[in-house]
C-alpha cells in the first residue's frame, strides 16, 4: 500500500491514481449489499455504476478547489441515461451515495483529518444535492400530469376523441374500470386535489380532475378491486355514484351540483359530461334543487333550454316506452296531468272509476319508474308528454 500523503497536492495526485479501484471497489460493494442492484438489467446496472464513478470523479474536483464553479448533483446524475431517475428512488439512490461513501472511507481512513472531514461535507452536499434532483423531476412530472390530465378533461367534455387519447389516459395512471360518470360543480377557494384524490381511493374509486376557472368537472371511475384485506372491501366497492357524489360534496365551492347519468366506459364519459354539464347551467330553475343532483332529474329545465339530449331522453325513457305499451296508459296520463293530477276530476272525464285510475298510474309507473303523483316527476312526466307528442306532430308533417 502507498504511504499516506503528506501535503494536499499528493493527496490530489494519490486520489486520482487511486480513482480506478475506488471505482472498481464500490461496484462490487454494490453487487454484493444491494439486491436490488444485482436485478438490475445490465444496461441499468452499467449507468448506476457510470453515477457512481462521477460522483468519485467530482468529489477529487471539488477536493482540489472548492471554491471554483460549484458542482451540482445534476453533474453527478448527468452521467446516465434520463430514465435512470425513474426507474432509480431516492431511497435507492441514497443508498448507492451510502455504499460509495463507505468504500471511499475505508479506502483514504490514512489520508489525514483533511481528506475525511472533506468526505463527510461532500456526501452531505451530494446526498441533500440528489434529494433536489428528484424534488425537481417530481415537481415537473406533477406540472406535465396536471397539463395532461386537463388536456384529457377536455377531450372528454368535447367528445374529441382520437388515437392517443387511450394512451394519455393510462400516463396518468388511471385505475378506473367499467362504468364512468362525470360531476360538474363550482371550485372552491383552496382546492386540494392530493384531498380529492385520497377520498376518491377511499371509496375504491378514481377521478379526472379538470379545473375551467370556476367549474370543477370531475371524471369518476370505479377504481379496480382493492386487496382482499384491505379495510374498504365490501363498503366502498358498493357504493353508487351518487353516494361517492355526496361524500365529494364539501370539497367543492357554493353552488349547485350536479351528476350526469352512469356510462359504460371512459370512451362514452363526454355524454354524461354534456348531460351534467347540460344541468349545471339550469339547475339555479329549480328551487329546491337537491346538492348533489342529478343531470336527469333536471330534464325539463334542459329540454326547455335546447338541449337536445335531454329531449331525446324524455321522448326514448318517457314517452315512446308509454305510447307502445298502452295508449289507455297514455291517455290517463295526459289526463290526470291536465287535470291537476285529481283521481277524481280525471275519473270523470275518463268516464271511469278514480280507483281505475289510480291502478293505471300505478301501472305508468311501473313502466316507465315514474310515479305522477309526486310534484317533481308530474312536471317531468307532463314535459315528456309535451315533447314527445310534438315529436309526434314534427314526423308526421315531414312523411307528408
Amino acid at each position: 500500500m502507498a504511504p499516506a500523503p503528506k501535503t494536499k497536492e499528493q493527496t490530489l495526485n494519490w486520489l486520482r491514481t487511486i480513482s480506478g479501484e475506488l471505482s472498481t471497489q464500490t461496484l462490487k460493494r454494490l453487487e454484493d449489499t444491494l439486491s436490488w442492484y444485482g436485478d438490475m438489467p445490465p444496461g441499468r446496472r452499467s449507468a448506476v455504476g457510470l453515477v457512481a464513478q462521477a460522483g468519485i470523479t467530482s468529489f477529487i474536483s471539488w477536493f482540489d478547489d472548492p471554491r471554483s464553479t460549484p458542482w451540482i448533483a445534476a453533474d453527478v446524475f448527468g452521467a446516465a441515461p434520463r430514465e435512470l431517475l425513474r426507474s432509480v428512488s431516492l431511497q435507492q439512490t441514497l443508498q448507492l451515495i451510502r455504499v460509495t461513501v463507505e468504500v471511499v472511507e475505508e479506502r483514504v481512513k490514512d489520508g489525514g483529518e483533511a481528506l475525511r472531514e472533506a468526505i463527510l461535507l461532500y456526501s452531505r452536499e451530494i446526498a441533500f444535492g440528489a434529494a433536489d434532483v428528484y424534488a425537481r423531476a417530481a415537481e415537473a412530472r406533477g406540472l406535465w400530469d396536471a397539463r395532461l390530465e386537463a388536456l384529457v378533461v377536455d377531450s372528454i367534455l368535447s367528445g374529441e376523441y382520437d388515437d392517443e387519447l387511450p394512451s394519455r389516459i393510462a400516463a396518468l395512471g388511471w385505475h378506473g374500470h367499467g362504468e364512468v360518470c362525470v360531476l360538474v360543480g363550482t371550485t372552491p377557494q383552496m382546492l386540494d386535489v392530493d384531498q380529492l384524490r385520497r377520498a376518491a381511493r377511499h371509496m375504491a374509486a378514481d377521478v379526472l380532475i379538470g379545473v375551467q376557472g370556476n367549474r370543477l368537472v370531475l371524471v369518476i371511475g370505479r377504481a379496480r378491486p382493492a386487496p382482499v384485506d384491505s379495510e374498504d372491501v365490501g363498503t366502498a366497492a358498493a357504493l353508487t355514484f351518487m353516494e361517492i357524489a355526496m361524500q365529494l360534496e364539501p370539497i367543492f365551492g357554493p353552488g349547485h351540483l350536479v351528476l350526469g347519468h352512469e356510462v359504460p366506459n371512459l370512451v362514452d364519459a363526454s355524454k354524461s359530461a354534456k348531460a351534467a354539464l347540460a344541468g349545471f347551467a339550469v339547475a339555479r330553475s329549480w328551487r329546491n334543487a337537491p346538492r348533489p343532483v342529478q343531470a336527469d332529474d333536471l330534464l325539463p329545465e334542459r329540454a326547455l333550454a335546447g338541449d337536445p339530449l335531454a329531449r331525446a331522453t324524455l321522448i326514448h325513457r318517457i314517452y315512446r316506452p308509454l305510447q307502445a305499451h298502452s295508449t289507455e296508459l297514455l291517455t290517463t296520463l295526459w289526463c290526470y296531468l291536465d287535470n291537476g293530477r285529481s283521481l277524481e276530476a280525471t275519473a270523470r272525464e275518463l268516464f271511469v272509476h278514480p280507483n281505475t285510475v289510480r291502478y293505471r298510474l300505478k301501472r305508468v309507473s311501473e313502466v316507465i319508474g315514474y310515479d305522477a303523483t309526486g310534484a317533481r316527476e308530474a312536471l317531468i312526466l307532463q314535459s315528456a308528454l309535451i315533447i314527445g307528442s310534438i315529436s309526434d306532430h314534427d314526423g308526421s308533417s315531414r312523411r307528408r
